[in-house]
């Protein structure tokens, strides 16, 4: 490649539901002179997230559709390498919403933060110390509110969030117990992220294993998928509990509604509270979570696993391969 060439994703057509390899397609554009006022990020990690299929449909969510022909909307960490302000000069660690793309050359408003914790690995700021740690802290601590001694549930357990937010859950005293696919994974949630329990809802008789996990009933659930799974968890539901819905990855498409029992008689048989919440909402917290996320790395107290797709060529079926359950943990992909 040429060195002042930038390779980019560009979202080619609109999806319906899950963004497949053929909605992407991949340009080669000159680095054009910097501005006065920006600074030029050579991106070294981009982010993969679930979160980027409702980037991309065409009903907007929480933010507006990424437009066709545009760089795909995505999280990634670098370095700058060229620089019009001394105070981000060149070399210096950075994330941000910079898309998926070789080069970004931005203003410093769409830098996220200024990576300090290089004693860790620089990729860690895309997910145990980005947004998916961050989100995790965040939803579990201020929306979950755990105490000692509770249940809580996590679905899709072993995935960047999940995996946080059952580690968190214990350093916090509680029993936890995580919801995911396949018994690799489901070892993965005991044996590296410390569950008390972990049930693989693939499993014909995943209703039955979950009841036997959950003698005790629940008293948080952090819900990423929604629909059946979710289902099962809320009808064991205590008094008093409380539900936090982070993503709804089982439901593919959500135009029209899916149909399925209904959560109004849990939640007032059992006086529980359920809310939602998008990690934009709350920039006051990440220097909070990133103090106890990096500090819980470094004493080896919340272990992550990435994995790991090579080149910008990978990117395009990316988001597809999280939803077909691909992933053990943490999907980044590394560019050259």
């Amino acid at each position: 490649m040429n060195p002042r060439n930038n390779r980019q994703v560009r979202l080619r057509s609109r999806p319906n539901g899950i963004p497949q390899a053929e909605h992407f397609e991949i340009a080669q554009v000159p680095v054009e002179p910097l501005a006065p006022g920006q600074v030029l990020v050579r991106n070294e990690w981009l982010s993969v997230e679930p979160a980027m299929r409702g980037w991309v449909n065409a009903v907007a969510n929480y933010s507006e559709p990424v437009a066709i022909g545009a760089v795909m909307r995505a999280f990634a960490a670098g370095r700058i390498v060229e620089s019009t302000m001394p105070e981000w000069p060149v070399g210096t660690a950075v994330t941000g919403m910079f898309g998926w793309q070789d080069f970004a050359a931005i203003e410093p408003a769409a830098i996220q933060r200024r990576i300090v914790d290089e004693d860790l690995p620089i990729s860690t700021a895309l997910g145990v110390l980005g947004i998916n740690g961050i989100t995790a802290h965040y939803g579990l601590l201020e929306v979950g509110h755990p105490r000692a001694g509770e249940t809580v549930v996590v679905s899709t357990a072993a995935g960047a969030v999940g995996s946080c937010v059952g580690q968190i859950a214990k350093l916090r005293g509680c029993r936890t117990v995580g919801i995911t696919g396949g018994e690799t994974k489901r070892r993965m949630c005991i044996d590296r992220f410390g569950y008390d329990a972990a049930v693989d809802y693939k499993a014909p008789d995943f209703e039955q294993r979950l009841a036997e996990a959950l003698p005790g009933g629940v008293d948080v659930y952090f819900d990423n998928t929604a629909g059946a799974i979710s289902d099962a968890v809320l009808a064991r539901l205590n008094v008093g509990a409380r539900v936090v819905i982070c993503g709804t990855a089982s439901v593919a498409n959500w135009d029209p509604p899916p149909l399925g029992p209904r959560v109004e008689r849990h939640l007032l048989t059992r006086r529980a509270r359920m809310q939602g919440f998008v990690i934009f909402d709350h920039p006051e917290h990440t220097p909070i979570a990133l103090e106890d996320l990096a500090g819980w790395v470094r004493a080896g107290r919340l272990h992550y696993v990435e994995e790991v797709l090579e080149g910008i060529d990978s990117a395009p079926d990316a988001i597809a391969g999280l939803y077909r359950g691909e992933n053990l943990g943490k999907r980044l992909i590394r560019l050259a």
